[in-house]
């Protein structure tokens, strides 16, 4: 018997749910189609493609009016149904037209997220959903004109790349700290933005929209820091909701998307859902795999055939910009239970990642190389037991048995003698095996010396070293190098070295270009690099605070039974009645149980609930304080006597002293903590000669130590010089100390630095060389621009308000 089977909807999942069906059934339905486009069914995905100018629109069609024709289907275009009466089994469109079912296909897609900002509604804001709204943006795209799109997700970065394709100035504004977050990890997040950077897309990550700006018409994009970016057009790429509106008003039961089986049927037996408005065991799908998949099993519920079930899958992303190869899969978020195998080769902009769990994969990211992709998800699938290859799974099915290359010096041996090895300072294969030999070179550190090969940027150092083995055999002795973790094999002088001459200013970068072996890094390699790239890019790098340890994270000490203290700053030691009231009535008001004075001449508060910090840093801060940095890898403290002021023995004003070098230094962030003292006379009242920094103030002016230790080591400061003014003292310390910012390596003490430098070689820098000491001094003037800010006074103020809230908070929050 013939059934009537009315779809709502003309797009990619029921187009192909009726192919299936004419298949199937052919002679089983008559159908009447209601498409609220007025034009025939078309392929989304290749919308970039005509958006690009590589397709017209006539090249995407999937259905044509003769396909329509020839299966009797019945086709009213730019007719949007506004009611379903369930019980006359009649549905009616917006023009009036009515049709009568026995099987009822709901197939109203989805719409565009629109940002409620204001001027959202401007003329030039566009989303990018269908043809409309391609052709609404090729009408504003002329070369010479700028664009923002916002979002970073999938189709906001096929728009951004087809609209540079017809060249258009494009900026992309997204919220999240990388691209494609959601498909991607963070560091093939960072290789897609590299890429689509390459291609003249400005990328803004971490960047909030405020507003869209214009008198009319959309003029540019205000950002929530202050930044405005001009624009003539604005595409919305935000994120895409189940259109369920309809089904809604006819009360079926509807979550995220309208509920259905697997057989895709409602809870109406004959109203059926398919695509982005269908949610089908908790899950919704806006990529095409699942959706062709709800087809199918809808064409076999219609046709009354063998019955099929949906089932979940995860289903593969890849992104539709021509020349950017990337490819993800299944879960890859970080978990105590899962491993993870990684190859990164940075001169090819390749980065491969499996995650495993029990030995067989559940996760792959690869992008520069997807050739494996299908592979790595059939292994996926199958949940195949890897064990056996694992050595060189990353390799792909084509990999050595044993993960390696026959004979990994070959390659380097067929290298011509005038072929380059350092792209830098030009250095061919010929001319360093020669010197090698003419020299008697056996270490890296000679042959740069003598050829500058890997002297600049150090990315053919690997090169290098394989010629010296070639050359040397076991005759070379490469330098005994401790690397920073088990991540890399480079040690910390390198890595500090590189991230300079590569200009790499984000921790993906630096895990990509210079080859970590894991996707994140770790405990160990975070933190370190995290403050090697906060010193070396002020201003320019935004500190990752989750990359820190959690006193840092939080600003305080934690204590052993995980309550919290807090130290403020009290500027050389010094406090008045104000500030010790403003301290009492904090300890009052939260229940401090314990006040301490410490060795650093401070006040500490002991026993402080987390979530109390902010209000206690609240309270503080009202009376001045700022925070005290007792739990930094910081400037902490700087110890005074009350010097010539008080003192009958005081040869200069040790007090004042103390106090400007402390106001000048706080808020910086050093390889290790960092504590100083200033004494007003050789009695050294202060114990200036067992700290980091120390200054003994004679009668002459003021003699400056450094490279004590006081804790688990004990000793004694090495002298750097005497210098006549506060001003001079005060220039040598910023200087010794920015030395040390930049040279240390992290965790680093300053009396392990210096004797790892070499005491002579900081003098001579400091106080021998002035235009050297002045370049230091000018350097750590500016990165204390970026760095005074107190991180009390901005999380009393709500910043990080996650990291201070119970659990309970959050999951009221999530309930409402």
């Amino acid at each position: 018997m013939t059934q009537d089977v009315v779809i709502v909807g003309n797009g990619m999942a029921p187009g192909r749910m009726l192919e299936h069906l004419f298949e199937a059934a052919p002679e089983r339905s008559r159908v009447t189609i209601f498409s609220a486009e007025p034009r025939v069914n078309y392929d989304r995905i290749l919308l970039s493609s005509v958006l690009a100018g590589a397709k017209q629109f006539e090249d995407i069609v999937i259905h044509d009016d003769d396909w329509y024709a020839r299966h009797d289907v019945t086709l009213h275009k730019g007719q949007k149904v506004v009611g379903i009466d369930r019980e006359a089994k009649i549905v009616t469109s917006q023009g009036g037209h009515r049709a009568r079912y026995d099987k009822l296909v709901i197939a109203t897609g989805s719409f565009p997220f629109v940002i409620p900002v204001p001027g959202n509604d401007l003329p030039g804001v566009v989303a990018y959903r269908d043809i409309d709204d391609v052709n609404t943006m090729l009408g504003a795209a002329k070369a010479g004109t700028s664009a923002v799109v916002i979002g970073g997700g999938l189709l906001g970065l096929e728009a951004a790349a087809g609209l540079r394709e017809r060249g258009v100035e494009v900026t992309v504004v997204h919220v999240m700290p990388t691209l494609m977050e959601r498909q991607l990890d963070p560091a093939a997040g960072y290789l897609l933005q590299k890429k689509l950077e390459a291609r003249g897309i400005t990328i803004l990550t971490k960047a909030n929209t405020k507003a869209i700006v214009g008198s009319g018409r959309v003029e540019g994009v205000e950002l929530a820091d202050g930044r405005t970016i001009p624009a003539t057009l604005v595409v919305m790429a935000v994120g895409i909701r189940p259109n369920i509106a309809l089904a809604q008003g006819a009360g079926l039961p509807v979550r995220r998307g309208i509920v259905t089986d697997a057989r895709m049927v409602t809870v109406d037996p004959d109203i059926l859902a398919v695509g982005e408005c269908a949610e089908v065991e908790g899950n919704v799908y806006g990529l095409v795999a699942p959706l062709y998949e709800m087809a199918k099993v809808a064409a076999a519920t219609l046709s009354g055939g063998p019955e099929l079930r949906f089932s979940h899958a995860d289903t593969p992303t890849k992104l539709k910009v021509t020349g950017i190869d990337l490819y993800s899969v299944g879960d890859f978020a970080e978990a105590e239970d899962r491993e993870e195998i990684v190859l990164r080769d940075a001169a090819a902009g390749i980065y491969k990642r499996i995650v495993l769990k029990d030995n067989r994969i559940i996760g792959t990211v690869l992008f520069g190389d997807t050739a494996d992709g299908a592979w790595f998800n059939d292994l996926k699938k199958k949940e195949t037991d890897i064990s056996a290859v694992r050595h060189s799974l990353v390799l792909g099915p084509n990999g050595r048995a044993d993960g390696a290359l026959s004979d990994p010096l070959a390659p380097v041996v067929a290298l011509a003698d005038d072929a380059e090895i350092c792209g830098c300072n030009g250095v061919c294969k010929g001319r360093i095996v020669e010197t090698i030999a003419s020299k008697g070179l056996t270490t890296l550190d000679a042959v740069r010396a003598h050829t500058k090969a890997s002297a600049s940027c150090g990315s053919c150092t690997g090169l290098v070293e394989k010629l010296m083995i070639v050359a040397l055999g076991d005759r070379y002795r490469p330098a005994a190098v401790s690397p920073m973790c088990s991540c890399t094999d480079l040690g910390h002088d390198d890595v500090r070295r590189l991230i300079k001459a590569k200009s790499l200013k984000t921790i993906p970068a630096v895990m990509q270009e210079l080859q970590w072996r894991t996707s994140g890094g770790c405990a160990k390699c975070r933190p370190a690099l995290n403050y090697y790239l906060v010193c070396d890019w002020p201003g320019e790098y935004a500190d990752d605070y989750q990359s820190r340890f959690v006193n840092e994270r939080v600003h305080a000490n934690i204590q052993k039974d995980g309550t919290f203290s807090v130290v403020p700053r009290m500027w050389g030691g010094v406090t008045s009645a104000k500030e010790l009231r403003a301290i009492a009535d904090v300890v009052d008001r939260f229940g401090i149980p314990t006040v301490k004075v410490t060795g650093g001449q401070r006040i500490d508060m002991l026993g402080i609930q987390k979530h109390d910090l902010p209000a206690v840093w609240a309270e503080l801060g009202k009376a001045g304080f700022v925070s005290g940095h007792a739990y930094a890898k910081g400037v902490r403290t700087v110890k005074t006597c009350v010097g010539s002021e008080w003192c009958r023995f005081g040869t200069q004003d040790s007090t004042r002293l103390g106090i400007r070098i402390e106001k000048f230094t706080w808020g910086s962030w050093t390889p290790a903590k960092v504590k100083m003292a200033v004494s007003g006379c050789p009695r050294n009242c202060a114990e200036a000669t067992c700290k980091d920094i120390g200054v003994i103030c004679v009668d002459s002016g003021y003699e400056i130590h450094f490279a004590g230790a006081a804790g688990l080591d004990i000793k004694g400061t090495e002298i750097l010089g005497l210098v006549a003014s506060e001003d001079e003292a005060i220039e040598a310390i910023a200087a010794l100390l920015q030395m040390y910012r930049e040279q240390g390596r992290y965790l680093e003490r300053i009396y392990k630095w210096a004797k790892r430098i070499g005491v002579d070689e900081i003098r001579q820098q400091i106080l021998g060389e002035a235009a050297r000491r002045r370049h230091y001094f000018e350097r750590f003037v500016e990165s204390q621009r970026h760095a005074q800010v107190d991180p009390w006074s901005e999380r009393a103020a709500g910043k990080d308000r996650h990291e201070f809230e119970p659990m309970a908070i959050f999951a009221q929050d999530a309930a409402q």
